[in-house]
């Protein structure tokens, strides 16, 4: 058998910030036409690893070796101009701009300095093609779905002679026939000797499409195998450094007797969206929402919340008729609500840590109550220490934390105002599997104090190991509720199947 080439080597890789070691001593090879997974927990180095390989992090120490030449990458340009593309999970493409432009810009076709448009358009049609896209390449690109917006991404790093291609969680986003359009071109580019990396939190993914695999700990390489090689036990312990399943396991015991009910939802309705939903929820017990994508689970959510007014039904919460007319009236009963769309509608990018998790104590203050700045910084500071959140201070933005750590901080907002009902929409959606183990062992820690909590999750596994009952939504309304021996991720799946 052929020993694959070897394009591009990091050896001894070092990123240090202040307080923080990124990255320690990190080795990785990528070869010719393989698809090489990158795994590792939120925060063990992933995005920083990326960053000083296509020279948007300048390497503290170690060395870099492209095509077996020591180098280093002063800027993404310089790098991409070397052969190196990469395409994030948020499309860093210009939606305005039409799929033409967008595929050259800054490389465009030109002839005495004039740009050939008919000439970009017919390269582009050409270069889309191979991709199976058969698209307008005049039309803007705002036009088409996020799927063919990453292809469209791709492509542009295709068309810039790409040897290595990063795709930072490219599959985020997509359903599952998608998914399989960007595996079906992500083959054709390792038949053609492109070196891929890729980043996921889907394993399933990794396996399916992955040659080999490098796995990050907290800023150091844990080892790199050969997928074929590796079982899954082997890799979640790796990433891990501790088994899932005791977690999980530890997470499932010693569920508290259900007490008087809290929330009671009496055949509620929001026109246009859900209908005849009834459900309770009791003092410190977990409630899981279950169905497909768009099957009510949000929507029940953002009724309870105070986002959706009833047309029909009721709230009643610690055994009086709720009437919210906003979220500010959920938030003054004691309840709160972590929202699936964290970056959009959960976080404030630019503020810092400590500023997010003040937002929701400081509104209930009133802005005229201004909470100590040293005040501010204790209470971060503690839920910094009691949720793990990764960071070497808290005035460090949050934009700049990786996905669980954000999801912490939200949490951390909420806990601060000490609600009675907590409600998380998709709690662990896009962030790594140490995350969603520790998030599972939160939930249960938070019954037993007493608090109450409300939580949809499309892994049914997940739902199972924290949730004192599940209610199974289908075509936005309650199919079922099932809990006991019942409470199985079969029975869910047989009782969404069935409806």
């Amino acid at each position: 058998m052929t020993t694959p080439s070897l394009v591009l080597e990091l050896k001894q890789v070092c990123k240090h910030f202040p307080g923080v070691k990124a990255l320690q001593d990190v080795d990785l090879r990528l070869f010719a036409g393989e698809v090489h997974a990158l795994l590792g927990e939120n925060g063990a180095g992933k995005s920083t690893l990326v960053k000083v390989m296509t020279g948007a992090l300048a390497k503290s120490s170690g060395d870099i070796y492209f095509n077996g030449q020591n180098c280093s990458f002063a800027s993404p340009a310089a790098a991409q101009q070397a052969g190196i593309s990469t395409v994030y999970q948020e499309v860093n493409l210009l939606p305005n701009l039409s799929v033409a432009q967008n595929l050259f810009l800054g490389h465009e076709p030109r002839r005495f300095g004039l740009i050939q448009h008919q000439k970009m358009q017919q390269q582009a049609q050409q270069l889309l093609l191979r991709f199976k896209l058969n698209i307008d390449v005049t039309a803007p690109l705002a036009q088409y779905s996020v799927a063919v917006q990453q292809l469209i991404a791709i492509a542009r790093g295709v068309a810039m002679s790409a040897k290595v291609l990063v795709l930072d969680e490219p599959t985020a986003s997509l359903d599952s026939s998608e998914v399989q359009m960007l595996f079906d071109v992500m083959r054709q580019l390792r038949e053609q000797g492109v070196a891929i990396v890729f980043i996921t939190h889907f394993l399933d993914q990794v396996y399916q499409i992955s040659d080999r695999i490098t796995v990050l700990r907290n800023g150091s390489k844990v080892g790199e195998y050969l997928a074929a090689d590796l079982p899954r036990s082997r890799l979640i312990e790796a990433m891990l450094g501790k088994e899932l399943q005791q977690l999980t396991h530890q997470a499932a015991t010693t569920t508290p007797a259900v007490a008087e009910p809290l929330l009671v939802l009496n055949n509620i309705a929001v026109k246009g969206s859900i209908s005849g939903v009834s459900l309770t929820v009791a003092q410190g017990q977990a409630v899981g929402l279950a169905g497909l994508l768009g099957s009510g689970r949000t929507e029940v959510c953002r009724a309870v919340y105070g986002v959706d007014a009833l047309s029909q039904g009721e709230i009643q919460f610690g055994g009086k008729t709720l009437r919210l007319q906003q979220p500010a009236d959920a938030i003054k009963a004691g309840i709160a609500l972590c929202p699936e769309e964290r970056k959009t509608e959960g976080i404030i990018g630019p503020l810092s840590i400590r500023e997010n998790i003040m937002l929701a104590l400081q509104a209930r203050r009133g802005w005229w109550r201004y909470l100590p700045v040293k005040q501010q910084q204790q209470l971060a500071a503690f839920y910094i220490d009691k949720l793990q959140i990764a960071t070497p201070d808290a005035d460090k933005p949050i934009e700049q934390l990786s996905g669980g750590n954000q999801q912490k901080v939200i949490l951390a907002r909420w806990l601060a105002i000490n609600p009675q009902l907590l409600i998380l929409d998709e709690p662990t959606r896009g962030i790594d599997i140490g995350a969603h183990a520790e998030i599972l062992l939160l939930i249960k820690s938070l019954c037993q104090q007493g608090m109450s909590l409300l939580v949809t999750s499309s892994e049914l596994e997940e739902l199972v190991a924290f949730a004192g009952k599940v209610v199974v939504l289908r075509d936005r309304q309650k199919v079922t509720e099932l809990s006991g021996d019942t409470m199985t991720a079969p029975h869910i799946m047989q009782a969404i199947a069935e409806g």
